[in-house]
């Protein structure tokens, strides 16, 4: 395993909002697996949504063991991404670990703010929120690029970020509110994307997580932000080499 895999694992990571979720039968069927949303929390545990009603959700609360499988895929709509030809090129990575509920504020806020459609049944009484203790990551960088690692190397560190994570609601409220055009350049200008209503959801020592309706897209920073004014100074870089058309470093 290298540094780089690792750091392209976690990245990865970050700029999933969909995976699909395996979870074990517990009267020793076969392993199941379904399609879930899901958002990290600041140390890249997966904090999930999930109903009473689902299978895997009564297959977590027989035996925990679960692993997810994400793509860096968060589009669902109908326009897809461009992707490889052929899907085995395409790169993945797999977290493997136990899945418990979970009642932490923070975990529900990263959820909706990643996914705020499910605000509208988050409250429901069969939904709760869970969060995986990630014990392995496995990589697959397309062909050839294969990396194991253990879970106590996922969690990128960085406590000298706290005063970033902090501050992490009151910047993504400041910048929609007030620099709603520079979100969108973000996304048009850095990352390609169509022209909309783009909304920053996220900001983290790596990089901003960004929506727009059913689109997600992640923007990684040149090297890691760990205080609110870190992060002003590379925002403001950001927008100024959007608006200028260079291309992200």
């Amino acid at each position: 395993m290298s540094g780089d895999d690792l750091d392209f694992a976690r990245e990865l990571a970050r700029a999933s909002a969909v995976a699909s979720l395996a979870t074990l039968d517990p009267d020793g069927g076969p392993p199941h697996a379904s399609l879930v949303t899901v958002a990290l929390d600041g140390d890249l545990s997966p904090v999930l949504l999930l109903s009473r009603l689902a299978r895997h959700r009564r297959n977590l609360e027989e035996g925990p063991a679960a692993a997810l499988l994400m793509t860096g895929e968060g589009r669902r709509d109908e326009g897809q991404a461009d992707s490889p030809s052929d899907p085995q090129a395409a790169d993945r990575v797999t977290v493997r670990g136990t899945v418990a509920l979970s009642d932490d504020p923070a975990h529900r806020a990263r959820f909706l703010a990643r996914h705020p459609e499910a605000a509208g049944y988050a409250d429901f009484g069969d939904f709760d929120f869970f969060r995986m203790t990630v014990g392995a990551v496995h990589l697959v960088g397309g062909f050839g690029r294969i990396s194991t690692f253990d879970g106590a190397d996922w969690p990128p560190g960085f406590a000298e970020a706290d005063p970033l994570r902090a501050a992490e609601a009151e910047i993504v409220a400041h910048m929609n509110e007030d620099h709603a055009d520079a979100v969108a350049a973000y996304a048009t200008g850095l990352l390609g994307r169509a022209d909309g209503p783009w909304r920053m959801t996220g900001i983290d020592p790596w990089g901003i997580d960004l929506r727009n309706g059913g689109e997600v897209a992640r923007l990684a920073f040149d090297a890691a932000v760990l205080t609110p004014e870190d992060a002003r100074r590379a925002l403001v870089a950001l927008v100024r080499r959007a608006r200028t058309g260079s291309p992200p470093s």
